[in-house]
C-alpha cells in the first residue's frame, strides 16, 4: 500500500480542521466561508481517493501513538467507515452553503463562532468513522459531544442552555456511565479494542455478562437515540436549522448507530451473537423505538420537533438492521445510513427555509404555503417519500434489504413492523405536502406570488432532493460499500 494512501485518512481530519484557524482569524466573512468550503472541499476529497483502495479491498492503517498495550490511537478506513465519511463529507459541503444562506438570512450572531465548531464536529465525526479501534473511536465520540453542545446553544438564551445541558446530560453521561466501563471490560478480558479483534469475547464470559456488555454499548452510544435515551434529540431543536441538519441527517446521530454497528460487528462479532441469540434483543429494542417515535410524530405540530422524532424512529431503521446479523439486514442497515442522510437533510433545509421566507414553524400553518414556496415544497415531497421507503428513492433501496433481511431470518413479525412503521412514516409526511398544495382559497393560510428562500437555501436542498432520487438509479458505492461491509 502507499505512503500517501495510508495517510489519507489522517490528511482528511487534517484538512477538516483548516477551517477553524484560518476562519477565525479571516478578516471578512466572505474569506471565512471561502475557507470553510475549501477545507470541506479537501476533506471530501481525500475521503474520495481512498474509495478504490477500499474497493479492492485493501485498508489503510496508520498508528498515531500506543497509548496503553493492545490500546492505541489508530485510524483504519474499512468499507463501513468509508461509506460514513463520504456521506459525512460531502453534505458538509452542501450544508456549508445553506448555512450562508440561512445565516446570513437572518442575520445571526456569532457565525464564525459557529463555522469553527461545526468544523471540528465533521473532524471528530470523521475520526469516529476512521477509527481502529474501541479507544479512538470513543475518545472521538466524546470530542463530537462537546464539538457540538455550543451549536445547540447558538442562541445562548435560556432554553438554549437548558437545552444544551440536557443534551450532554444524556449523550455524555450514557457514555462515560456504560460505554466507557463496558470498553474497559472488553480490553481487560480480551487484551485487545481493535475492531479486527471481534469475536475475542466467546468463552471470556457467561452470556449472562455478555448480555449485559452488549446492552451497556447500545444504549452506551446514545447519540443513536434509542429509547428510553432519545430525548436529548427533540430538545436540540432549538438550535439554528443547519445545527439540526447537521445533527439529525450527518453527524452526531450517524455517529451513534455507527459505533452499534462497530461494536456488533467489530466487538461481539456476528457469530458470537447469533450465537448468544442476541439478534432478538437488538431488534426489539429498534422496533419498540421505530413504532413509538414514529406514532409520537403524529402528534407534533412543531414542523422540526416532528422531524426529530421521525429521525429517531429512522435511526432504530438502521439498528434494526444490525440485529437481524445477517447480510441483507447490515446491508440495508448500512445503506440507510446515507439514504436516511440525504432524505433527512433535504427536509431540515425546508424546514429551514420556510422559516427564513415566512418564520412559519407550525405544521397547522402551513396550508397553501406550496403555492407561495412551490420548488422547496417539492424538494419536501421527494425527501419524505424517501424517507417514507417509496420508490424511485433511495429510502426505499435500504428499506427493501432490511425486509430481504428480515425475510431471510423468518422473521414475518419483523418485517410486519417494517411495513407498519413506514406507513406512519407516510401519516405524519404525507399530509404536509396535501395541504401545502391541495387546499381551497380560504384555507390557504400563505397567500401571494411564489416568493422562496434566499438561493443559497433552495439551491442545496434541491442537490439533496435529486440525490436522494438518483441514489435510488445509481447507488453505486454506496451499495458497494454496504454490501461489503456487510460480508456480502
Amino acid at each position: 500500500m502507499h505512503a500517501d494512501m495510508t495517510l489519507a485518512p489522517l490528511l482528511a481530519l487534517a484538512a477538516a480542521l483548516i477551517a477553524v484557524p484560518t476562519g477565525i482569524t479571516a478578516r471578512s466573512a466572505n474569506l471565512r466561508e471561502a475557507w470553510t468550503f475549501l477545507a470541506a472541499g479537501l476533506a471530501f476529497c481525500l475521503t474520495a481517493s481512498m474509495i478504490p483502495a477500499v474497493l479492492r479491498g485493501d485498508c489503510p492503517t496508520l498508528t498515531i501513538a500506543e497509548v496503553l498495550p493492545g490500546a492505541a490511537l489508530a485510524l483504519r478506513v474499512d468499507a463501513m467507515g468509508l461509506l460514513f465519511a463520504l456521506t459525512a463529507s460531502f453534505l458538509w459541503i452542501v450544508t456549508e452553503a445553506y448555512a450562508i444562506g440561512y445565516m446570513r438570512g437572518l442575520s445571526e450572531h456569532a457565525q464564525t463562532r459557529f463555522y469553527a465548531y461545526f468544523a471540528v464536529s465533521i473532524f471528530a465525526a470523521l475520526g469516529v468513522a476512521f477509527s481502529a479501534n474501541l479507544l479512538t473511536m470513543y475518545l472521538f465520540y466524546e470530542a463530537l459531544s462537546f464539538a457540538t453542545y455550543p451549536l445547540v446553544a447558538h442562541h445562548q438564551d435560556e432554553e438554549s442552555r437548558r437545552s444544551g445541558r440536557t443534551y450532554l446530560t444524556y449523550i455524555v453521561g450514557a457514555s462515560i456511565a456504560l460505554a466507557l466501563p463496558a470498553m474497559i471490560a472488553v480490553g481487560a478480558l480480551t487484551g485487545s479494542l481493535d475492531f479486527a479483534h471481534a469475536g475475542g469475547l466467546a468463552g471470556k464470559l457467561p452470556d449472562a455478562w455478555l448480555w449485559a456488555l452488549l446492552v451497556m454499548f447500545l444504549f452506551g452510544f446514545a447519540k443513536a437515540a434509542l429509547m428510553p435515551l432519545h430525548s436529548w434529540l427533540p430538545a436540540a431543536m432549538v438550535a439554528p436549522t443547519p445545527v439540526s441538519s447537521l445533527l439529525h441527517a450527518v453527524a452526531v446521530v450517524k455517529v451513534g448507530v455507527f459505533c452499534i454497528y462497530r461494536v456488533v460487528t467489530g466487538v461481539f462479532g456476528v457469530d458470537l451473537l447469533r450465537g448468544m441469540g442476541a439478534g432478538g434483543l437488538i431488534t426489539f429494542v429498534a422496533a419498540a423505538t421505530m413504532l413509538t417515535a414514529s406514532a409520537i410524530a403524529l402528534s407534533q405540530d412543531g414542523l422540526k420537533r416532528r422531524l426529530a422524532f421521525s429521525t429517531i424512529g429512522q435511526l432504530a431503521y438502521i439498528v434494526f438492521g444490525a440485529g437481524l446479523l445477517n447480510a441483507a439486514g447490515m446491508t440495508g442497515g448500512l445503506l440507510h445510513i446515507a439514504a436516511h442522510a440525504f432524505g433527512k437533510i433535504t427536509l431540515f433545509f425546508c424546514a429551514g427555509a420556510i422559516y427564513v421566507a415566512t418564520h412559519e414553524k407550525y405544521v397547522s400553518r402551513m396550508a397553501g404555503i406550496g403555492r407561495r414556496m412551490p420548488v422547496t415544497m417539492l424538494a419536501f415531497f421527494i425527501a419524505s417519500l424517501s424517507i417514507i421507503g417509496i420508490p424511485p428513492t433511495a429510502g426505499f433501496l435500504s428499506k427493501w434489504h432490511l425486509l430481504l433481511g428480515c425475510i431471510e431470518g423468518g422473521s414475518w413479525w419483523l418485517a410486519a413492523t417494517l411495513l407498519l412503521s413506514s406507513l406512519l412514516n407516510a401519516a405524519y409526511f404525507l399530509p404536509i405536502t396535501y395541504r401545502a398544495f391541495f387546499c381551497t382559497d380560504e384555507e390557504a393560510q400563505h397567500a401571494g406570488p411564489a416568493r422562496e428562500a434566499p438561493l443559497l437555501c433552495v439551491v442545496p436542498l434541491c442537490l439533496t432532493a435529486l440525490i436522494s432520487v438518483g441514489l435510488f438509479f445509481a447507488p453505486g458505492v454506496f451499495l458497494d460499500l454496504a454490501r461489503m461491509a456487510a460480508g456480502h
